[in-house]
């Protein structure tokens, strides 16, 4: 665990508060268009998971933090709290692909997608870190810049694409 606390420390400390100001943004642009946000069915949704997977990287980073946490443990951390946060995005895509009937199946298909999409990388490195393999890290960081890219697309989305 030395390896990760001396190599990703600065890492896991910026995306913490990155994370923690970009769900706040979420959590304002839902309040500011929330009228708007529930009227389209799968918005609401959609919403809760970019929090959900924000928060997600709140957690991982904060536990990666933890002195003397091993590799096990924040590997069952990162499963466990990534495992939450795609199941916020499974109930997204499926509400968007089968209550937005005026969009084809494949671009809601697609779109649907995105969202586990940016989750697999912690799953997959949460498993790496059961197991030791520092490879798990990598992962995880892909990962979270991919949550990032996606939330500020969500976030554009809640703020001005709602409104057109």
């Amino acid at each position: 665990m030395t390896y990760l606390n001396s190599k990703w420390h600065e890492f896991f400390l910026a995306t913490a508060g990155a994370a923690a100001a970009l769900a706040g943004l979420i959590i304002v642009a839902m309040s500011v268009n929330i009228a708007k946000i529930i009227a389209i069915p799968s918005m609401p949704s959609r919403g809760a998971a970019t929090i959900g997977s924000l928060v997600l990287i709140v957690v991982v980073s904060a536990a990666s933090l933890i002195p003397g946490q091993s590799d096990l443990m924040l590997g069952l951390e990162t499963v466990l709290f990534a495992a939450g946060a795609m199941a916020l995005y499974l109930d997204a895509g499926r509400k968007f692909t089968f209550l937005r009937a005026e969009i084809p199946l494949g671009q809601s298909l697609t779109k649907a997608a995105f969202g586990p999409d940016q989750i697999a990388p912690f799953l997959v490195g949460g498993i790496l870190l059961t197991g030791s393999n520092p490879d798990g890290v990598y992962w995880i960081a892909a990962g979270t810049i991919l949550v990032f890219i996606g939330s500020v697309i969500t976030a554009w989305v809640l703020l001005v694409e709602i409104l057109r």
